[in-house]
């Protein structure tokens, strides 16, 4: 089973549990995740940027600094800006927020539901999946030089075949290094791919 294939898996567990959406900020580097994962209504996504929230809102703000889970009602007295409050309007009533890691590898979770808490069992089973997505979005050390070359020359605008000239190669060679490439850093797009290595630094 591929990297793509055992995330869409766990994402479809969070989705059954948390009925009400989810973000995801995975490998949080200089205040920024290296991967966003989200499935919250677009409409809240948009009010909660609009409104700057991601600076006051107490899940992000304890989530940078523990490890483990800690349900939403528990942010009630650390919340003077509202944002759990605005939250609720959007029908996410209910959550369960989740954070793991150190340095640059720290995660942090939050995972809503509109019609009751979190039971004991779902949080631990919600934070097992959050694990476990942190675990399969761990950016890779290093790509081969081969796969490096490739994804420049893409990168830089080449097509397959101007770039397997300009490397020396075959298309097909060109285009199994750019495949292992996705491979490799979780990507299911060669743009993704590209965009992935340099957020990681590899190119």
């Amino acid at each position: 089973m591929t990297i793509n294939s055992k995330l869409d898996l766990e994402l479809s567990q969070l989705r059954r549990v948390a009925t009400a959406g989810y973000y995801m900020g995975l490998h949080i580097r200089f205040a920024s995740p290296l991967v966003s994962l989200q499935s919250y209504r677009e409409d809240w996504v948009e009010y909660y940027t609009e409104k700057g929230y991601v600076l006051f809102d107490p899940s992000i703000q304890w989530g940078l600094s523990e490890n483990g889970t800690r349900r939403w009602s528990d942010f009630v007295d650390s919340d003077p800006r509202g944002v759990l409050t605005e939250a609720a309007q959007f029908g996410l009533r209910f959550g369960v927020s989740c954070s793991w890691g150190s340095g640059s590898k720290r995660s942090i979770g939050s995972f809503a539901r509109s019609d009751r808490e979190f039971t004991d069992r779902e949080v631990e089973l919600v934070f097992a999946l959050f694990q476990r997505v942190h675990e399969l979005t761990l950016p890779p050390d290093e790509l081969t030089q081969p796969q490096i070359d490739a994804l420049r020359c893409i990168g830089n605008g080449d097509r397959h075949a101007a770039a397997a000239q300009k490397l020396g190669i075959s298309e097909s060679a060109l285009k199994a290094r750019i495949a292992g490439a996705r491979q490799r850093l979780g990507a299911r797009t060669t743009a993704e791919a590209i965009q992935r290595a340099k957020d990681y630094g590899l190119i």
